[in-house]
């Protein structure tokens, strides 16, 4: 028969003599072209070779390969936005392992609320990774073979990404479900709270992934599992993360009705605008925290709005972790006034030190021991003993 092969847009599987094999289109073809739902064919020839694929690529997903324009433009777009959010995800890292460590090496930060915020910033930081790591296995050759690409190690690359995607989306929840519960109840056990919520937070998306590679294996265990997945594998990995989207923005919904009341009742029969302005501000500050803007695309097939889809999940979801650590770490005024407070502290030390290093070279070169030390010198100098002995002589 005829072995699988990858013609550069599409990966073919293997097939016996004389059958037919038919696929669809590539998902890609979607973002720039109106075709939906079309499907190319390949037939395996008695000679072991593939025919030509038909309808060509040109008919049936409606991409013209003669138009060297347009794809030398598709090509700078997506070069362009690979450095955009790569970009996203560096600044996110740096600023995120900055706030870990600031979080970590204070004693005063060290409560729930920041525990928390921690195991939010280090999912943030595998997410990163992860997306980093696919990049490099999957994408960094352009003429690699996707079709028999199929090793241990670009398996593991993407079962990585899916679980630092689901973690990611099950911290953001545990955020919501804490800020919601610190607003509802008076007081709040805390130490009860933390064991599950780690049990959770990485928990949960261990045993969902589990589950995922095992259907993997068993059901569609074809190239580095990063091709089109069927309905059963597709929504292991993804109808956990729509649950975890739409509890969140629930939450969201509750946790902003909550602060209206709170700031109606604190300010008695304060300004509208007053009001406005500080629900505004803690809105803006809810949003990345609690992942909002995920909501936007949750419920729509995966061709919906591509373009737009990019933008927002991939290019504001690069920088999510780089304002999540703006606002909940340097922003904050508490750690601000903390390092002001160790800065002046060392800033104090090196005055000491200084001034006691120096101040020890002062007072050996001082006029006063200069004087001491000339007048120690005259007292045992030969000369002054010799010309004082004369000077008794001839008064004699």
């Amino acid at each position: 028969g005829c072995a699988k092969d990858w013609d550069g847009l599409t990966c073919w599987p293997r097939a016996a003599f004389g059958e037919v094999v038919k696929i669809p289109c590539p998902r890609f073809f979607e973002e720039f072209t109106n075709t939906h739902g079309s499907f190319l064919q390949r037939n395996c020839t008695q000679e072991a070779h593939w025919s030509e694929p038909f309808p060509p690529y040109t008919v049936a997903c409606g991409f013209d390969e003669g138009s060297s324009k347009v794809h030398e433009d598709q090509k700078s777009y997506y070069s362009a936005f690979w450095r955009v959010y790569t970009a996203g995800y560096a600044a996110s890292v740096t600023s995120l392992v900055t706030a870990l460590i600031v979080f970590a090496a204070f004693r005063k930060f060290h409560c729930t609320r920041n525990y928390i915020h921690m195991h939010l910033f280090v999912s943030f930081i595998l997410r990163a990774i992860a997306v980093f790591t696919k990049d490099a296995v999957l994408f960094a050759d352009e003429t690699m073979d996707h079709c028999l690409m199929s090793t241990v190690a670009c398996k593991a690359a993407v079962a990585f990404f899916q679980f630092s995607i689901l973690a990611n989306f099950f911290w953001l929840l545990i955020e919501g479900i804490y800020l919601q519960t610190l607003l509802l109840l008076t007081f709040v056990a805390n130490r009860q709270y933390v064991w599950w919520f780690v049990l959770t937070g990485w928990g949960a998306p261990a045993a969902v992934l589990f589950a995922w590679v095992l259907t993997r294996i068993h059901q569609q265990n074809t190239g580095c599992w990063d091709d089109d997945e069927n309905g059963v594998v597709l929504w292991i990995i993804k109808g956990p993360i729509l649950i975890t989207v739409l509890i969140n923005f629930i939450i969201f919904i509750n946790v902003i009705r909550i602060l209206v009341h709170k700031l109606k009742s604190q300010e008695g029969g304060g300004s509208h605008s007053s009001h406005f302005v500080r629900l505004a501000k803690s809105t803006l500050l809810l949003i990345p925290l609690f992942g909002v803007h995920y909501i936007v695309f949750a419920f729509f097939p995966e061709s919906t709005g591509l373009e737009a889809r990019l933008y927002i999940e991939l290019g504001l979801g690069s920088f999510q972790g780089f304002v999540v650590a703006l606002l909940y770490c340097f922003s904050n005024a508490e750690v601000q006034a903390e390092l002001k407070k160790q800065l002046c502290k060392w800033q104090y030390q090196e005055y000491l030190t200084f001034t006691h290093k120096h101040g020890t070279v002062s007072r050996e070169n001082s006029p006063v021991n200069y004087v001491t030390q000339l007048s120690l010198l005259e007292k045992i100098s030969p000369k002054r003993k010799i010309s004082v002995y004369q000077s008794g002589v001839t008064t004699v």
